[in-house]
């Protein structure tokens, strides 16, 4: 066996040698603890130790809010976060844009204004339209004379010159949509400040508009419930009230017979499911049922 064999084995004979831990106290010097220990126990312990920590500290970083302190790692809950403060702001625009709609219809209202759901055309900047020339080709004049000739005996049809002298039409010429099939527990009482008729029906009998017109106004108040006004033409508003739940949003069009709302017993002046329905004229209520028909 050469020299270089010789340390090696005599390298490996070191680490499987074997050493005693012996633990004594200091005063009597009595033995306490013993331990047979040998440098390949020691190197095994420790290395098996290191590796039990590793994983367990790995462990604690990848499922644990620890890891926010390392730098380079995000908050765990940042994102949800983030989605709910979008949606929130979404919402808190919306509603915004509702109120200054709402806002705006009652200004019309104020001022007289017939209202539109119509919005201000923008120019489009991108192409240039003044450059095109339209023809009329022969199909579009027999097109534009078949459609003249079929509207020409229509009754229901005004001429833009008759539009402009047509006068306003009375509250007893329009034809009123009942708003909800039923019975009229309480009518209406100027003195008493009843300004409207309560109909009770069915449960979860939907509430429709009785005239065409625009929703002006959706909420919900203490003593009423959910409420919702609609404004329509020769400054008339119907009024809605003790819904359970609104169907429509302010500025909405609907059209006559269109259900609106639904009926219920919110608020804390309704003693059971009914409709409370106003008619209002010029600013002043009217009796609703010396127009229409429960």
């Amino acid at each position: 066996m050469d020299r270089k064999d010789k340390k090696k084995r005599k390298w490996i004979d070191k680490l499987r040698s074997k050493y005693r831990l012996v633990f004594i106290t200091d005063d009597t010097l009595e033995e306490r603890f013993t331990f047979r220990l040998s440098r390949l126990n020691v190197f095994v312990a420790l290395g098996t130790l290191t590796i039990i920590l590793i994983f367990l500290t790995s462990i604690l970083i990848a499922f644990t809010p620890l890891r926010e302190y390392i730098p380079g790692y995000t908050n765990v809950g940042l994102t949800k976060k983030l989605y709910q403060l979008q949606a929130r702001t979404d919402s808190i625009e919306h509603l915004l844009a509702m109120k200054e709609r709402f806002m705006q219809n009652i200004k019309d209202v104020i001022s007289g204004k017939d209202l539109s759901d119509q919005k201000p055309l923008v120019r489009d900047t991108m192409k240039r339209y003044d450059k095109i020339k339209l023809k009329r080709s022969e199909e579009d004049s027999l097109l534009r004379e078949e459609i003249d000739n079929q509207s020409r005996y229509n009754l229901n049809r005004l001429d833009s010159r008759e539009t402009s002298t047509v006068k306003k039409t009375s509250i007893g010429g329009l034809l009123f949509f009942t708003p909800l099939k039923g019975v009229v527990t309480n009518n209406f009482d100027f003195a008493s400040k009843h300004y409207g008729v309560d109909i009770v029906s069915k449960q979860n009998e939907a509430v429709k508009a009785v005239l065409d017109g625009t929703v002006i106004f959706t909420n919900w108040t203490l003593e009423n419930g959910f409420v919702i006004s609609v404004q329509h033409a020769g400054n008339l508003i119907s009024i809605y009230k003790h819904n359970s739940a609104i169907l429509k949003k302010a500025g909405d069009i609907v059209s006559a017979g269109e259900p609106i709302a639904i009926v219920g017993e919110t608020g804390e002046l309704s003693t059971g499911p009914h409709l409370h329905f106003e008619l209002w004229n010029d600013g002043s209520p009217v009796n609703p049922k010396d127009y229409i028909t429960f």
